[in-house]
């Protein structure tokens, strides 16, 4: 399928319920149809891989074409240049989180951009970099805990950032490190019951509710066993 035919095919899935969903969420709506991550799948099993698409596609702006471009792209097809062009077009988190964790994670570039976009000034491109820490510890097997221990100082370093679309993937990514086993659930742990300590808000804020989950009973008897 063409890219225009790609975009045919999204425009008969309009829901318009849905769009308003995503607008409680943050989402801008100008450029969306409301179809969901289920329906995204589907289609892109349908496709298939095709990288060429996913770079027409992507260039048309909406929400849901470039949430199915990082599920069609070909990551060994993606350069830094194009992962920065897509970063930088970033409007929103979950076309952010949804490239990340779909696409960008399987590239061979993922370390580098994670220790590129940290220091981003725009919001989502650095979102982008503690999307990809989290997305790491699921799909990048071959990662040991040394290599996550790395991204704690990146955490430290930018837990002050309060723009709530930072914050919480700076969360996020720091509770998805401590989920990963039991060393690097006592490592999390102790990064935050210091990090609580911090005057800043957000910094206390992304402690405070990172101990809630690591502590929890479930998560310590899951890893335990």
């Amino acid at each position: 399928m063409t890219a225009d035919q790609i975009l045919k095919e999204l425009k008969k899935h309009t829901n318009k319920k849905n769009l308003a969903g995503m607008a409680r969420f943050g989402i801008e709506t100008d450029k969306a149809f409301g179809i969901s991550i289920p329906v995204l799948r589907g289609l892109a099993k349908e496709i298939g891989k095709d990288h060429n698409a996913a770079v027409e596609l992507w260039k048309t702006g909406y929400h849901e074409a470039r949430i199915l471009c990082s599920m069609i792209a070909e990551p060994e097809k993606m350069s830094p240049a194009l992962m920065n062009k897509w970063a930088n077009d970033f409007d929103s988190w979950d076309v952010c989180d949804q490239c990340c964790n779909n696409l960008f994670v399987y590239t061979p570039f993922y370390k580098e951009k994670i220790f590129e976009w940290n220091d981003s000034k725009k919001e989502f491109v650095k979102r982008g970099a503690f999307a990809l820490i989290a997305s790491c510890t699921v799909h990048r097997k071959e990662l040991d805990n040394d290599d996550f221990l790395k991204f704690f100082p990146l955490i430290e370093k930018h837990s002050a950032d309060e723009r709530n679309f930072v914050k919480k993937a700076v969360n996020w990514a720091l509770r998805q490190i401590g989920k990963k086993n039991k060393f690097l659930n006592v490592k999390a742990i102790e990064f935050a019951q210091k990090l609580v300590f911090n005057d800043n808000p957000a910094a206390k804020w992304i402690a405070k509710d990172a101990l809630k989950e690591l502590t929890n009973n479930k998560i310590q008897v899951r890893l335990k066993t």
